[in-house]
């Protein structure tokens, strides 16, 4: 009997070893980079080239991120390239003329306007977004909010964020005589004047004047 006991013991490690080995495996998502750089169409595929780079990946498969699609009607309008801003996973390829392959999970932004790969600022937000009729735009950061309206000074604030259900959340700021809501949802939005299309949409009242708008994370925002 103290035989028996002596084995069982000794073999308690070794189905202790066994669970830690036998938990779930890594998150595949931690695989994903956050990438921006140009798009482009050559021989019938798009193509990803990043920012300050020369290399060039090939598409392999858009997932749900429906970026195929919105790439075609971007690139009605005339040739690309476009600025896109994506989350996806870089391999190697079989491909001739590229060097490699990009599988997306998450398409942040694809744009015709502006200079986004000169975008200083990028890596020190969390949060940009902006509407019309009335325009504005709010950039956020770890150090507050600015609200920038046409003909009027920029107001920078602090703000307080609530998480909310299915990936939405909002700031909040009451500053200054100033009361300021920013309602964010995870929902395709393309801006109304330029075409563009970010992954959010967004709302800002102020006061209690409701303006609608598209939003998107920056890079200081890890999500």
């Amino acid at each position: 009997m103290h035989a028996s006991r002596t084995l069982l013991f000794a073999l308690l490690p070794l189905f202790a070893s066994c669970q830690v080995f036998s938990d779930k495996p890594a998150d595949d998502s931690a695989k994903h980079t956050r990438l921006q750089g140009e798009l482009s169409r050559d021989a019938g595929q798009l193509l990803f080239r990043p920012c300050q780079e020369q290399r060039r990946f090939v598409i392999s498969n858009d997932g749900a991120t429906g970026i195929m699609r919105e790439t075609a009607e971007l690139l009605r309008d005339g040739p690309g390239p476009l600025f896109a801003d994506v989350r996806g996973r870089l391999a190697a390829s079989q491909k001739a003329g590229v060097d490699g392959q990009l599988t997306l999970s998450q398409v942040y932004r694809l744009q015709r306007e502006g200079h986004a790969c000169d975008d200083l600022n990028f890596k020190r937000t969390t949060l940009r977004a902006g509407g019309h009729e009335p325009g504005w735009n709010v950039t956020v950061s770890n150090q507050g909010l600015i609200l920038n309206r046409p003909d009027q000074q920029p107001l920078a604030l602090p703000y307080l964020e609530e998480q909310l259900p299915e990936g939405r959340f909002n700031l909040t700021s009451e500053a200054n005589g100033q009361r300021v809501e920013l309602w964010v949802a995870p929902q395709r939005c393309v801006d109304s004047m330029s075409g563009t299309v970010q992954h959010l949409s967004a709302e800002l009242r102020l006061n209690g004047e409701v303006m609608r708008g598209c939003a998107y994370l920056g890079g200081a925002r890890n999500e």
